[in-house]
Order: structure tokens, then sequence, then C-alpha cells
């Protein structure tokens, strides 16, 4: 049997307000195997945004310990963990976090071109091809709708293939339609670069859809199913 991907243990998160200490998360232990599509659920502030920056290597876990490919990252600081991140994982976030003043096939490339990458601009275009958006190649994310700029998103998190992606919300700020369009695409690209995906959401309609349930509740983890 292949080794996690991605495990987490005991871990924790609280921070101090004046005297008072908020504790976010409680005791969270998981692990997922390569190729699973896992989600995250539960009410707003249960946690989710919190446990995802943490497995990610955004942020610190107060205690316990997160390993990313069988590498312990909980100590790691940002020289240690910018490759690393760079180089294995992809992020979809809400806000789309496109760069303003780079292009649609700018935007995607760019993570490509932080590993100097010689294909950035291929890969790019392939990518921006796959999703339908080769005529916005040179529009910039202020001449994209809502639906466009989270696909170029998803090419941007998949460009340098990882072998785990993390989105939070990743159809927080769209419609219906685009929304249902959104998690059909990013399915569909999750199995053809057999990476796993780990997704915070609160959309019923996209749990069930998942390999694994992670269900939070006041900061802890109270469910943890595979599906059959």
């Amino acid at each position: 049997m292949s080794s996690p991907i991605l495990k987490a243990a005991h871990v924790s998160k609280h921070y101090n307000i004046g005297e008072r200490r908020a504790v976010v998360l409680h005791n969270v232990s998981l692990e997922l195997e390569p190729g699973e599509f896992a989600v995250i659920s539960g009410a707003s502030g249960s946690g989710k945004t919190t446990l995802l920056t943490i497995l990610s290597g955004l942020d610190k876990p107060s205690n316990g310990r997160v390993w990313l490919a069988d590498e312990d990252i909980t100590d790691l600081d940002e020289n240690g963990l910018a490759p690393l991140r760079n180089r294995l994982i992809g992020f979809v976030f809400q806000a789309f976090h496109l760069v303003p003043s780079l292009t649609s096939l700018e935007n995607i490339m760019f993570p490509a071109e932080l590993n100097r990458d010689p294909e950035a601009s291929e890969k790019a275009s392939h990518l921006l091809n796959r999703v339908g958006l080769w005529e916005q190649r040179d529009n910039r994310p202020e001449q994209l709708s809502g639906g466009e700029k989270q696909r170029v998103a998803i090419c941007r998190a998949l460009i340098n293939n990882p072998r785990l992606v993390f989105a939070d919300e990743p159809t927080g700020n769209l419609d219906s339609e685009n929304s249902r369009e959104v998690v059909e695409l990013l399915l569909e690209l999750q199995q053809e670069f057999n990476t796993t995906l780990l997704l915070a959401t609160h959309s019923s309609a996209i749990t069930d859809r998942a390999d694994r349930i992670l269900s939070l509740h006041d900061g802890r983890l109270v469910k943890n199913d595979i599906r059959p």
C-alpha cells in the first residue's frame, strides 16, 4: 500500500486575544491517499480554512505535526517550504488571487516560471485550450468573468503537475451555473493529472462527489468517512 500523500497528527490551533485564548482546531488527525478527492465540510467558523492553511504549510499548528509526501513540514521555515509547495502543491482560492497586471496566459505560466520550466508557455497554452479560454489568453483578470477567473486559477494550480491540490471554497464567489461548471472541470482535471484534491466547502452537492468526507464541528473532526 502506498504511503499517505498528506498526514496530520494531533493538530491544534489557537490564538491569544488579549488574555483570552481562542481555540480554532482541536486535536485533528487525518491521512489522505494519493489520488483521493477529499472534502472538508462544516459550517462557517468550523475551522475549514484554518485546517487547509495548516495542511498546506501556509500556517503553523500550535500543536501537532504535518507531513507532506513523507516529509515533516511542521518546523520548516519559508525558505524550506516555498520550493516544496511550488513543486508538490497547487492552490485554488475563493477569491481567485490572480495577479492583476498579468494576462491569463501569464498568470498560468507564473508557477512554472518559478520552477524555471522551459515548457512553461507550452503547458499554459495547452491548459488554456483545455478549459476553453484560449481566446482570452491576453485578457487580464479585470476582463474576465468570475467563472473564467476560476478556470484560469485552476490551470495555474495544475501547471506544475502537483501531487496535491488544495481548494478553499472554490465556488464561493460564483453563481450556481458557474459553480457546477467549475466543479466538473476541477474533478475532470484531477483525474487527468492523477492528483490528490482536498477541497473545503459547505456545499452538499460537492460533498456528495467526494471519495472521503472530513467533517468539522467547532474545530473538531467529527467525521472521517470513505465513501463506498
